[in-house]
């Protein structure tokens, strides 16, 4: 993440990346409604991880690319993002997937396949187990990538996006695979469907909480050498970028030179 830009500036880089999964992830279940199952369970599911994959490499370098609020929320618990910012990405976020649900309700006012609403197909107890379970595998990878220097790299979106498209895959069919409140939220919106709604906000915010958490409990704490600072607890981040959090080369990076390295998708 650019922590030279303004607030405003990486909020907007998190709206256009949150509009492009939801305009691109729900047309795809829109066009698959419309041309009889074209698509099916597997395109649709690499259509969400192509497009996360793509908008982590456009966007990672500037606002981190969380791309959902759960993931922002996970970040800011376990100190990798500042609170102060938490506000302007879910508002950025909610307000780019609302917006392109309702680009499609303009282009499809017949509402086909409820433009991608998230509606479970089992009772709320097993959809809930699936969104957080979902989600925290997502969000393992996430900050694995994000904040581990030994995990860092061009594999950085296609280890995430994959793991989308993973996800939808085997949860589609289940609870539609949300992972995102705001991805979840913007259909619903649009559609006027709300039916047990509050599985897409409670489910993948626990669940990323839950992730994060797994990935700091099994990674510990790291022993830097004498002298070394971490800067990498109090810097911001997100899933496209690597945070130099580990410094395990120290003697090929001062302090000054370390912190905001972006990776290279």
């Amino acid at each position: 993440m650019d922590t030279s830009l303004a607030l405003w500036r990486r909020s907007l880089a998190e709206g256009l990346g949150t509009f492009f999964l939801v305009l691109a992830g729900c047309g795809a279940i829109v066009a698959d409604a419309r041309s009889d199952g074209a698509l099916g369970t597997v395109g649709i599911a690499l259509v969400f991880g192509l497009v996360v994959m793509a908008m982590i490499s456009a966007t990672g370098h500037l606002s981190g690319a969380h791309l959902n609020p759960a993931v922002t929320v996970a970040f800011a618990l376990t100190r990798h993002f500042p609170l102060r910012d938490v506000a302007g990405y879910v508002t950025a976020q909610t307000g780019g997937a609302i917006l392109a649900a309702l680009l499609l309700l303009a282009a499809w006012p017949d509402r086909p396949a409820d433009l991608g609403a998230t509606v479970p197909s089992v009772g709320v107890a097993t959809a809930l187990a699936y969104e957080v379970a979902l989600t925290a595998a997502l969000m393992f990878v996430i900050i694995s990538v994000a904040t581990d220097v030994r995990a860092w790299g061009s594999g950085a979106a296609i280890a995430i996006g994959a793991t989308v498209a993973l996800d939808a895959m085997f949860g589609g069919p289940i609870t539609g695979a949300s992972m995102n409140p705001a991805r979840s939220l913007g259909p619903a919106l649009a559609a006027g469907e709300w039916q047990d709604f509050w599985l897409y906000v409670v489910g993948p915010t626990v669940g990323a909480v839950v992730g994060a958490l797994a990935y700091q409990l099994i990674r510990g704490e790291r022993v830097h050498p004498a002298g070394v600072v971490d800067h990498g607890k109090s810097r911001a981040n997100g899933p496209g970028v690597a945070r130099l959090q580990d410094l395990e080369h120290a003697t090929q990076a001062s302090p000054e030179t370390a912190v905001g390295e972006p990776a290279k998708l």
